[in-house]
């Protein structure tokens, strides 16, 4: 993996890895009860304890929140922590494993990029994560510049939701998604490339397409912004009980 120094920037390696992801530590078997309060889940154990965990991702979890499902827990160290469990992936009726804790990814595509495993995001030579930046006082997830000081846009979607063999987002309503769209056509407008990332944490998706009957007003500014010259990406992730491995990318269809 090329290595980065402490400011960001991503030093030359002639070498191409495939981009992956380890749990740091084995993850803990249970069975969904009910996932509430949007953060927070039930959960039982093999051996019958009931715990609440913490359930990191904001959307609906549409298809991924069934009572009965198996999940698959991180437990933390952290002294003083309210809730020692973290939801990590579950375990869909046709058997296919699904990340749901979209802190991780940011990591995942960041490491992705760095590694040079997303080709079309190489040649960059630094990047920064969390950069304020447009009109509406946004954040952009990941901000690539190269040597000549071009700088390419990159928001960063965790996509769960499946319809037949397509992956679509959003999941839920997204008012946070249509800005984040309308932000990305500025730049674009600006003259800096500008990217929509679908990260999709599952690997029985073979497409990704906008969720219209879920949120018309995102699939209707998505198709406004590839028109507009924003580039939408989507790749897959395969994921397992010890992490994620980058698999292939998928094509969005609008």
């Amino acid at each position: 993996m090329p290595a980065t120094d402490a400011g960001g920037t991503m030093q030359n390696n002639t070498f191409f890895l495939v981009a992956s992801m380890q749990f740091p530590a084995p993850l803990i078997e249970g069975r969904l009860i009910r996932r509430y309060q949007r953060f927070l889940a039930d959960v039982s154990l093999a051996d019958g304890t009931v715990i609440t965990a913490h359930c990191p991702n904001t959307g609906s979890m549409l298809g991924c929140n069934g009572p009965g499902s198996r999940v698959w827990l991180s437990e933390s160290e952290t002294p003083g922590r309210k809730y020692r469990h973290t939801w990590e992936i579950v375990e869909t009726i046709g058997g296919t494993l699904v990340g749901i804790n979209t802190a991780r990814t940011n990591r995942l595509v960041r490491e992705a990029i760095t590694d040079c495993s997303i080709g079309e995001l190489a040649g960059y030579t630094s990047l920064r994560s969390e950069v304020v930046y447009g009109e509406e006082k946004s954040r952009i997830d990941l901000l690539l510049e190269d040597g000549q000081g071009r700088k390419c846009y990159v928001e960063v979607k965790n996509v769960t939701a499946l319809s037949g063999d397509a992956a679509i987002f959003p999941d839920a309503v997204s008012a946070r998604g249509t800005r984040h769209l309308r932000e990305l056509m500025r730049m674009r407008a600006a003259g800096h490339r500008a990217v929509i990332f679908f990260c999709v944490p599952r690997a029985d998706a073979w497409r990704l397409r906008p969720a219209d009957e879920i949120d018309p007003l995102y699939g209707r500014t998505l198709r406004e912004a590839i028109a507009a010259g924003v580039e939408a990406l989507a790749y897959v992730w395969r994921v397992s009980r010890e992490g994620a491995v980058l698999e292939r990318r998928i094509p969005v269809v609008v």
